[in-house]
């Protein structure tokens, strides 16, 4: 199999399962909060509501598709789609498993291993807060605009955290790579001096406190409750999406469902070892390549849909903050905390190496 072929075969993959993903997220999302109101949930359509998604899709196909009068109908377009497309693009730096071999040649599971995947992400997530900005200003509402205006501030505040949380990661791997950055934590000693399982050295172990400040800024980056203030529907009526409908609006929720699926890919290749397991080399070494391959993929995702429900399960717990509250959250405990905890790294890393 060539090289160009396998890529190609790749990317229609990625592309199909984060659309499957972000799908069944909805169905998920109403599952989990029936069961944690004592409800049944989605059950009509298809065996246990399986089939809600299609509809769903389908009902976003054919309702009518409404443009205000005066609204900049270009970037009125500009904006859902661009947003879609900066979710499903940074998937593509991501290494989903280890290898698969085809013809006694081992194809990465990474459409694209670049030396800079780090700041990949976190410039095309820096760039995706356009998509939403040009969106609310586009329609010609003053709640779309106040939302995106929202939108713009919470997403830049809590980048600042994220970023911070992220260099204790870089110093301690020293790479930008993802590639790399999952390669280490695949063996060594946990602390310097623990004998690891194979699989199992993950910086979760390291780094508690960068996980915990890049998990909520990762909340906040998402528009996800607790952090929903730019379409909070009691205050803004949906927000920058206020004058969407049809499949604009699809873009915009399958959108944000992405985006929560790339998150917390990022999360697992960073703090939880991306997609190694216990017993990885011992696998490779018994089984074969391709069943420690199909295996990575299969921890890797179990791992990301653990994430997902855990972001579903905050929704329904925790009530919305205030604006206020939402920014002295961001600027001065978490931008502090992360700033705390990169100085200690350097410090560690300085007198006990790396």
């Amino acid at each position: 199999m060539e090289l160009l072929t396998f890529k190609i075969i790749l990317v229609l993959a990625l592309f199909l399962l984060a659309l499957t993903i972000a799908a069944y997220s909805t169905w998920a999302e109403r599952k989990v909060a029936a069961i944690m109101q004592d409800r049944i949930g989605p059950n009509r359509s298809g065996p246990f509501g399986l089939l809600q998604p299609l509809a769903d899709g389908g009902k976003f196909f054919f309702k009518e598709d409404f443009t205000p009068a005066n609204a900049e109908k270009f970037l009125f377009i500009l904006g859902p789609s661009l947003v879609m497309f900066i979710s499903l693009i940074t998937g593509a730096v991501i290494p989903w498993g280890k290898t698969l071999n085809f013809g006694g040649i081992s194809y990465d599971l990474q459409v694209a291993n670049i030396d800079v995947g780090v700041l990949f992400i976190i410039g095309m997530a820096s760039i995706g807060v356009y998509g939403i900005m040009i969106g609310g200003w586009a329609s010609n509402n003053k709640y779309s605009l106040l939302g995106a205006i929202r939108a713009s501030s919470q997403m830049i505040s809590y980048e600042l955290a994220m970023g911070l949380s992220l260099l204790s990661i870089i110093m301690m791997s020293g790479s930008l790579d993802l590639k790399l950055i999952t390669e280490a934590q695949s063996a060594g000693k946990i602390w310097g001096f623990i004998p690891a399982i194979s699989g199992i050295n993950w910086n979760i172990l390291y780094q508690p406190l960068a996980f915990l400040i890049f998990f909520i800024a990762a909340m906040a980056e998402t528009n996800r409750h607790p952090f929903d203030l730019p379409e909070c529907e009691s205050e803004l009526v949906t927000g920058y999406s206020t004058e969407y409908s049809s499949m604009k609006l699809g873009l915009y929720m399958f959108g944000e469902y992405v985006n929560m699926f790339i998150s917390n890919a990022f999360m697992v290749v960073l703090f939880f070892g991306g997609y190694n397991y216990p017993g990885i080399d011992w696998v490779t070494h018994n089984w074969g390549e391709n069943v420690a391959g199909v295996l990575s993929i299969l921890a890797f995702l179990t791992k990301t849909i653990i994430g997902i429900l855990i972001f579903m399960w905050i929704r329904w717990t925790l009530p919305r903050f205030r604006y206020d509250q939402l920014m002295h959250l961001g600027w001065k405990t978490l931008i502090p905390l992360a700033l705390v905890n990169l100085i200690a790294t350097g410090a560690v890393i300085l007198a006990f190496g790396n």
